[in-house]
């Protein structure tokens, strides 16, 4: 295989009809879930963080059934030998916990606490009428853009 063959091979198929039907019911019904849970109130989310004053321990729940879900879910798909809407799975290949990682950590936690909201919740709250989140929203947009402009695909710092 020469090495053009080769680049193409690894190219991201254009998705198809299903796949993006699939993955806007996916998304709807995450929208949805949140809504139902309450974690589009970014003041659910802040009570959760208020340990010594009212606090809601019902993010705690959220999350837990979300890592069991997810839990479940990874074992099902090892069982795959392809994803059902392309030709190989896309999972995550680093497993470093560098300097990185902890201040990527400590800015979403930070970004968080402060405004309440993580993407999901956001971006479902847009379509929700939540003002603030026309705030939020672009502020992230710009975080992951500087992101990208500051450490381009296939660059590794250590």
């Amino acid at each position: 295989m020469n090495a053009h063959a080769h680049a193409h091979s690894h190219a991201p198929a254009a998705p198809t009809w299903h796949g993006v039907v699939i993955a806007l019911i996916t998304g709807l019904f995450f929208g949805w879930g949140l809504a139902l849970s309450g974690m589009m109130d970014p003041l659910t989310v802040l009570a959760f963080l208020d340990v010594a004053g009212a606090w809601n321990p019902s993010l705690a729940f959220v999350m837990g059934g979300a890592v069991g879900v997810t839990v479940v879910g990874f074992q099902l798909l090892k069982r795959r030998t392809a994803p059902v809407c392309g030709d190989l799975f896309h999972l995550p290949q680093n497993k470093a916990i560098d300097r990185r990682l902890l201040t990527g950590a400590a800015l979403f936690g930070i970004g968080w606490g402060l405004a309440g909201y993580c993407p999901g919740p956001a971006l479902a709250g847009l379509l929700a009428g939540n003002a603030e989140t026309w705030v939020v929203v672009p502020a992230m947009l710009a975080g992951a853009w500087l992101q990208r402009r500051t450490n381009p695909v296939g660059q590794h710092r250590h």
